[in-house]
């Protein structure tokens, strides 16, 4: 268990990483009996003071849902960070040189909210609550190194939670959809790198049904005093693996009827 202290001093050492490009340490070497709940800790502190300068929620995402991914590091559940409004990057763009460490993508489907939902919430709440639904990138990076150095150990889910669930930007295609008009188990993405299909994926992938995703993050969100608002955009978890993208790398995700989104590194 870390200290009040130490939590602070954390949530300032991975800012500091961001703004420098500079990565750091893992926590769960440095701070062996480190809990996930001083991981989110670590990630609310970073969240008060982007907040207090000026920064805003754009939403949600949530991680770690397939059990491929689950597995591999020996948890049962998945975690989830803040997207903040200096996140959103046009569909079709580009995504600057030098503004990530160490770039990667996933393919989603993102939620954007016309009601507010929180605590004990059902599937059918969640469909309720959803304006539409979209095509969408991840934009995932690390302010973490993703293994120590001198004993090879790679990240835990307590640095990666700490690390803002490795969250960076989001990319959301034009289509919208009505979610009760689409069984979102079935919509599915062929992922193109520099014109080349990388991966493929279902949204079964995602906890059995990407809506799920949203009962578990309304339900965990609560335990904390936070609650998913309208407007916000809530990414519900990859159905592949992450992508690298080096500089002049293009993405392409081909939804098929739901959509398409892309984006290109500079």
């Amino acid at each position: 268990m870390l200290s009040a202290a130490q939590v602070q001093d954390v949530a300032a050492e991975l800012l500091e990483a961001e703004a420098t490009r500079q990565q750091t340490g893992l926590l769960s070497v440095r701070y062996p009996d480190i809990s996930l709940d001083d991981a989110y800790a670590i990630q609310g502190a970073q969240l008060a003071t982007k907040l207090a300068a000026g920064r805003r929620i754009l939403g949600w995402k949530i991680g770690l849902t397939s059990k491929v991914m689950q597995n591999a590091l020996g948890i049962d559940t998945p975690d989830s960070g803040v997207l903040y409004d200096d996140m959103l990057f046009p569909d079709g763009g580009q995504v600057p040189r030098g503004r990530f460490i160490e770039p990667r993508v996933e393919a989603e489907i993102a939620f954007v909210m016309k009601a507010p939902i929180d605590g004990n919430v059902s599937r059918e709440d969640v469909i309720a609550a959803t304006d539409y639904v979209s095509p969408a990138l991840e934009i995932l990076d690390t302010r973490i190194l993703r293994a120590d150095p001198e004993t090879g150990m790679r990240r835990r889910i307590f640095d990666t939670v700490a690390d803002n669930a490795a969250n960076a930007g989001v990319v959301l295609g034009a289509q919208r959809h009505d979610p009760g008009d689409v069984d979102l188990r079935w919509v599915g993405a062929i992922v193109e790198q520099d014109g080349e299909v990388t991966a493929t994926g279902l949204g079964a992938a995602v906890l059995n049904d990407p809506v799920m995703g949203l009962v578990w993050l309304a339900r965990r969100m609560a335990s904390y005093g936070h609650r998913i608002e309208p407007g916000q955009i809530v990414l519900t978890g990859s159905f592949i693996g992450p992508i690298e993208c080096p500089p002049g790398t293009a993405i392409r995700a081909d939804f098929g009827p739901f959509g398409a989104v892309s984006t290109r590194f500079a």
